[in-house]
This record gives structure tokens, sequence and C-alpha cells, in this order.
């Protein structure tokens, strides 16, 4: 291979334009609703808390034209084409419901759920609703792992047998903060974890052995883990999740004829190698979007899907959401995490 192929993504301008609704205006929704205004042509024209003025100061930020002292009133806002539920862990079944059974279509923050039986719940009520449904798992619309993808389909990398990934961001531990608090979906594995196991699925599928250790916060929730999972077709894959150090973020595919590796956060835009016999390529963003302002291309792309009919994403389905949360309740499981 003389060259790596071209990203296969929605443009960031010049698509179909979504009115937007905001639930939860944290420090998530900042920074999506900053790069979406400034790389995209999507728009948020309201924003909900449970806080009237936080709402209004939000909005007054980002140019948002409501705001909303209810979530209730934001979803029956019949100038809102799709909410993204941007609170704790703990409220996106309640609030991804709220929206579904409004008729909005909705973007969840990643995780989708607490666990995978609320993660069904979601699923099952956005396709008896017809709304389109996708958990925002970010990192997948990026060009960067489109590339990887087609990779993946054309056997570049030959029989894949090893995934490894180390991510690990360092939480300063308080039992009330959303990182350790239980009540509030806490743990490592739900908030970084999630994205190493992510990649290993992306990878590879769903796992057929799982075998985890870890460390637990005084609060119960997991505050370091690492699991091996195992696959039907003879391949492994490492995970390394942890709040209490940060790493690189380092992750790699390892197959008989080629690998990629990422040096730098793969959660973020960042380029990677593909190593083989014929020797290295490195593949780097074109885009100048970098760190969280490439929450955009999610936007974007969900965009392009609600117009193009779909109801569930063709790369993250609710079933690759769902399969993914099984890992993460079993490796929660092995830990004892609350």
């Amino acid at each position: 291979m003389n060259s790596l192929p071209s990203p296969h993504v929605t443009p960031l301008r010049g698509g179909p334009i979504l009115r937007w609704g905001v639930l939860a205006p944290g420090a998530i929704a900042q920074d999506f609703v900053s790069t979406m205004h400034r790389n995209t042509d999507q728009r948020v024209h309201a924003v909900a808390s449970r806080s009237t003025e936080r709402a209004a100061a939000f909005a007054a930020t980002h140019g948002i034209p409501r705001s909303y002292g209810s979530y209730d009133q934001l979803v029956a806002d019949p100038d809102i084409d799709v909410v993204y539920v941007a609170a704790p862990h703990s409220e996106h079944r309640a609030l991804a419901l709220l929206a579904i059974a409004a008729g909005k279509h909705v973007l969840i923050e990643k995780p989708i759920a607490l666990n995978a039986a609320e993660a069904i719940e979601i699923a099952d009520a956005a396709r008896s609703a017809g709304v389109f449904a996708m958990e925002a798992m970010w990192t997948r619309y990026l060009p960067q792992s489109d590339v990887v993808a087609q990779l993946l389909h054309d056997g570049t990398l030959g029989d894949i047998k090893l995934v490894a990934v180390n991510l690990g961001w360092q939480f300063p531990y308080d039992p009330t903060s959303r990182g350790f608090d239980p009540a509030l979906g806490g743990g490592a594995m739900l908030d970084a974890g999630v994205y190493s196991l992510w990649f290993s699925q992306f990878v590879l599928g769903a796992p057929s052995r799982v075998v985890a250790s870890g460390i637990l916060a005084p609060t119960g929730v997991d505050a370091q883990a690492i699991a091996t999972l195992g696959f039907d077709n003879a391949a492994q894959s490492t995970i390394t999740t942890s709040f209490l150090i940060s790493t690189p973020g380092g992750a790699s595919i390892h197959g008989t004829d080629a690998s990629i590796r990422y040096d730098a956060d793969f959660v973020f835009p960042a380029p990677f190698v593909l190593s083989s016999k014929a020797g290295d390529l490195t593949w780097r963003d074109e885009s100048g979007l970098t760190g969280r302002d490439g929450l955009a291309w999610e936007a974007v792309a969900l965009a392009q899907l609600v117009s193009d009919g779909r109801t569930e994403s063709p790369v993250h389905s609710l079933d690759d959401s769902i399969s993914l949360m099984r890992t993460i309740d079993e490796v929660r499981s092995q830990l004892g995490a609350r």
C-alpha cells in the first residue's frame, strides 16, 4: 500500500440543517454547542435546565434564542427537531425517553444509559416512536475512524489478533462529583472505559469472554480497571481505564499483515501510523479541528442521517450501544462496582 484512503465523512458545512435543543447545559454541552456553532451550519434554538438562570446564562453565551427552566418545556417546543441530552449519566434514560415521547430525534451523551436494560428501553421507545436516536460516540464520526474502518473492511491488516487500549483521565477525588458519586453514574468504566470498550468492539465486535480486575473508590464506584476480552475468532483485546492517573490515550490494532498505532489520545482527532512490511504510513487529520472541537463531526453526521430518513446510525447503531453496555455491565459486575 502506497497511500492511505481518504475519509468518507459528512462535510462540516453545506449539508442539511436541524434545529437543536440542549438538555442540561454543563461542560460537555458547552463544548458541543461551541464547536457546532463555530464549525458547522447546525444551530441550537433552545436550551433547558432545572435552573432558569443557568439556562438563560447559557443561551446568552451562545446566542441561543430561547431558554427554559424545565426540560418538559423544551421537548414541547414545536420548533425543535432534535434534542441533545448532555446531563449526567444517571439522567440519560429519563431525558431520552422524555424527548422520544415528545416525538423528537435524540442524541444521547455516552454512555447511552447506566446499563444494558436502560439502553434497551431507550432503543425500544425510539423504534416504536419512529424517531432517530443515537449514542454520542463521537469518536466514531471523526475522519480518522472512517479511515481505520476502511482499512479493516479491506483486510489491509490481515487477521486481527490483538487490540490494546490504555485510557486514563485523572479525576480529583470528590465523593459528590459525577466521577465518583454512584447516584450520578460515577466510575471510570462509564466515563472513560466506554471509549476503550467501544474501540475494541469497533474492531472485533462483541466479546465472548470477559475477565476484569480493578480498584474501587471509597464510594464504591470503579476508579481503575483492567479487562481482557476474548473472541470466538481467537483474537483478544486488553483494556486499561483509570480515574487515578492520566495516560497518553494510546490504542493499537495488530493483525497478521499490518498494525495501526495511535500514540496520541485516540478519543480526539489524532494521527495514527499504519505499519507493515512495506514500511510506515502516517495519517493526519487535515480538518484543523483538535480536542473536543471534533464533536462537530457527530452533529453533521446526525443531521445528514435524519435528512436521509434513517432512524439509527449505520456505523454505531442502537444494537451496538446495547452490546457495548452489556460488556460494561459485565466488567463492572466483576469489579463489584456500585
